[in-house]
């Protein structure tokens, strides 16, 4: 198979971790939102398991920040803060962590788990507008980066486009598999 250009990583991406952004799409939450069935209990159970996520990956990026551009704007795109506030105006608890973090020792493990977490601030507009409309107020986290979620979205595929050019595709790939597959594993977690 002859090897894929950096213009291609994005399609890459979408096709390898399809099934597995579908099957996390599965999970309890998304359906009663879909169904327009989803409660306040529900959606703090969802964002605690998030926060739980979120908050050790986002741990390990800053720990590589100094190795990223300002052009990535990395300070802007940690939204853990963003899952304490939702959950400190209903004052839930601070939720455990997750106890498997992602291995994120290489630049492409880096992007390719920055792949499905950027791309879930896409997902988040919809869910935002759901939840508004069953009167759910805990939107901040889904919220994104409000008009800036489009934008910030295209610059970061721009970026990890440039990037790929220098690192493993394959390795890319794996770590936004790998991302899908953990987070799914524990938001299904009770």
């Amino acid at each position: 198979m002859p090897p894929i250009s950096s213009s291609e990583i994005l399609t890459r991406l979408r096709q390898e971790t399809r099934p597995y952004h579908d099957a996390l799409e599965q999970n309890s939450f998304n359906q009663a939102l879909s169904a327009g069935h989803v409660s306040q209990e529900a959606t703090v159970h969802f964002l605690r398991r998030l926060y739980g996520f979120l908050a050790p990956y986002e741990e390990q990026l800053r720990r590589h920040q100094a190795d990223f551009s300002e052009e990535w704007e990395l300070p802007a795109r940690y939204r853990a803060p963003l899952l304490l506030a939702d959950l400190a105006a209903v004052s839930a608890e601070v939720p455990p962590l997750c106890p498997e973090p992602l291995p994120l020792h290489t630049r492409a493990q880096l992007l390719g788990a920055m792949y499905v977490l950027e791309g879930s601030t896409l997902g988040g507009q919809v869910i935002t507008r759901q939840l508004a409309k069953g009167g759910i107020p805990l939107q901040r986290y889904f919220s994104g980066y409000g008009e800036l979620t489009g934008p910030r979205w295209k610059t970061f595929c721009r970026l990890l486009t440039e990037e790929a050019t220098h690192l493993s595709h394959a390795e890319i790939s794996q770590s936004a598999v790998r991302t899908f597959q953990l987070l799914h594993a524990w938001i299904n977690q009770p």
